[in-house]
């Protein structure tokens, strides 16, 4: 079975459950495999980044296979502005976050709301300068665990959204994209755009950002938010001291 998105954003969750931990969330358009089905919960695997957890039943389209490959197949459109507004034919507002996919609106059989969209799009690869610009659209955002949108975002999210908007595919997780890419040797071989990752005593990588010019980063922690990057790590101005303590530097363009 197959399913997508007809909300503004669902819940991720790890178990079955409403008191359960939101791993990450599926926005507006969104598709996805339905691996499992209990009486309230479906486990999932989300088309794009494959990341798997369960949301509510009632929050889900079904789809058909076709429809499924289909979408999988396209060039994925996304609105491009913090927020959007579908509308259904009886002129109800259904507010979706930057990122969300519009590229089911045309596809009739899939559509069976009929919704609308007018908002700004946008779809394909952009050059890697534009990176920068599209994380500037997250500034301030409020750090959210599982978050994706600008009104709550995790570390990964953060950089996943702002690669997706430009046509690149990140996994979900900081340790899964510090798998991706090319390692670089210093913080001087590295571009804006690339990418930061942090990890913890034990060796475990639990933190990623975007590199900007003049040894800067943006990244999610607290809020969406701008600090120095050196040889040790992020540090922050305001407590004076080193956050995170860096584990290498990735080229994913």
């Amino acid at each position: 079975m197959f399913g997508i998105c007809n909300l503004a954003m669902i819940p991720l969750r790890f178990e079955p459950s409403d008191k359960s931990e939101i791993v990450s969330q599926i926005l507006f358009g969104e598709h996805f495999e339905i691996l499992e089905q209990m009486k309230q919960w479906s486990r999932i695997k989300v088309q794009y980044d494959k990341y798997e957890g369960w949301i509510d039943s009632k929050q889900l389209q079904l789809i058909s296979e076709s429809n499924f490959n289909q979408l999988s197949a396209e060039t994925i459109i996304l609105n491009s502005d913090l927020i959007e507004y579908i509308t259904t034919p009886d002129n109800q507002l259904i507010p979706i976050p930057l990122g969300s996919s519009v590229s089911f609106i045309n596809n009739s059989e899939i559509n069976i709301s009929n919704f609308e969209f007018d908002g700004t799009k946008t779809s394909g690869k952009k050059t890697k300068e534009h990176l920068i610009k599209t994380a500037f659209m997250y500034l301030n955002a409020p750090y959210l665990w599982g978050g994706k949108t600008p009104f709550g975002i995790d570390c990964s999210g953060f950089t996943q959204m702002v690669y997706k908007l430009n046509g690149y595919k990140l996994l979900r997780d900081a340790s899964q994209q510090s798998k991706q890419g090319e390692a670089l040797s210093f913080i001087e071989e590295s571009e804006p755009g690339d990418l930061a990752f942090f990890d913890n005593e034990e060796g475990n990588i639990i933190h990623v950002g975007i590199i900007m010019d003049d040894n800067y980063i943006i990244h999610a922690s607290g809020k969406v938010r701008i600090d120095r990057l050196d040889h040790l790590g992020i540090f922050n101005a305001e407590t004076n001291k080193h956050t995170h303590k860096l584990r290498v530097i990735k080229k994913i363009i």
